[in-house]
């Protein structure tokens, strides 16, 4: 999707929003007239000194401030009375306010023709979701982690069922908490572990919560960079920014992807970026530290070992034990 179709689709939600917040209070205002009739009144008044009170700004004659002081003194008196009719009816006092979500633009989507807040959250969440949409893993939930598989293995003196425990809780906080402001995680160990499974099981359950999350394979990710770089693929598309602005980047099986000078630029300047805007990111890969300080320059190791958690994921290989289990069956 180009950022054309982006911002059209999001122009679009912000539209649908704004329509279905007027919609909501044309139905409050049509329940509130049927059960308190007052009110109609007291609004069909409101009405016609509103008129009045344009005509009065407009002519500016010589009684012009007596005449508008005493029109907006009748309207706050007016409002009053229908704040005290809905409040003694069991309503709340702005119950027929138009309640739009954003307060900022009420639904408009720009305030003094510049993009709000929430345009550019929505425009952004829409990019993660292009984005995520080859991460086809539907079960890869919090519900859906055994910690079965760890059970009775020991490596090299480690309890996995232990560790893999303490892992899970604390992935699974670390979710159910998230902030732009959450720390960066570095998920290694051997493949077939369920460091996938976990870094999706948070990314579903932050954009649950709100939050936009991109999730991707770093060699897809860097593959997505380098074709709109070099003007291979379609035009209007901006991969990198969705990166750079996500609320929570994951980096997929870091260290299968082809290092190219180009990546390896790319790979410092996406990691590189996020720490300096202080957004958090979830790193996962099959390499132990020690070969990770062999794959990469020391820049990039020095920003991925040096910020936020280290999960060791340990144990035997799950996809392995669930291969065995169903042909057993």
């Amino acid at each position: 999707m180009t950022n054309s179709e982006l911002y059209r689709k999001a122009t679009d939600e912000i539209d649908r929003r704004r329509f279905a917040a007027r919609q909501e209070s044309e139905e409050r205002e049509r329940e509130i007239y049927g059960k308190i009739p007052q009110i109609r009144e007291v609004r069909s008044v409101l009405s016609k000194t509103a008129a009045e009170l344009s005509r009065c700004i407009i002519l500016r004659g010589g009684v012009y401030k007596s005449n508008f002081e005493r029109i907006r003194k009748n309207n706050e008196d007016a409002q009053l009375m229908i704040r005290k009719l809905l409040a003694e009816h069991g309503y709340p006092e702005d119950y027929l306010t138009v309640q739009y979500r954003c307060q900022f633009c009420n639904d408009r989507g720009f305030v003094d023709g510049m993009p709000c807040s929430c345009f550019e959250r929505l425009v952004s969440r829409l990019a993660a979701e292009e984005l995520n949409r080859s991460a086809n893993m539907p079960d890869a939930d919090f519900e859906h982690f055994s910690l079965e598989y760890y059970r009775g293995v020991v490596i090299k003196g480690t309890d996995c069922i232990r560790s893999m425990s303490e892992i899970y809780d604390y992935c699974l906080s670390y979710a159910r908490n998230f902030s732009r402001s959450s720390e960066s995680i570095l998920m290694y160990g051997k493949t077939g572990l369920g460091k996938t499974h976990l870094s999706m099981a948070i990314a579903k359950e932050v954009t649950a919560n709100g939050f936009n999350a991109v999730y991707g394979s770093v060699i897809n990710l860097l593959r997505a960079v380098e074709k709109e770089h070099f003007g291979r693929a379609e035009e209007d598309r901006d991969t990198l920014s969705s990166l750079f602005n996500a609320d929570l980047l994951i980096l997929d099986d870091m260290g299968a992807e082809h290092l190219t000078p180009f990546n390896e630029t790319s790979l410092y300047n996406i990691i590189n970026t996020r720490i300096n805007t202080n957004l958090p990111m979830i790193i996962s890969t099959n390499l132990g530290i020690d070969e990770l300080t062999e794959e990469y320059s020391a820049r990039i190791i020095s920003r991925i070992v040096g910020t936020g958690k280290r999960l060791h994921f340990v144990g035997k290989d799950v996809r392995q034990l669930k291969t065995m289990k169903n042909s057993d069956n």
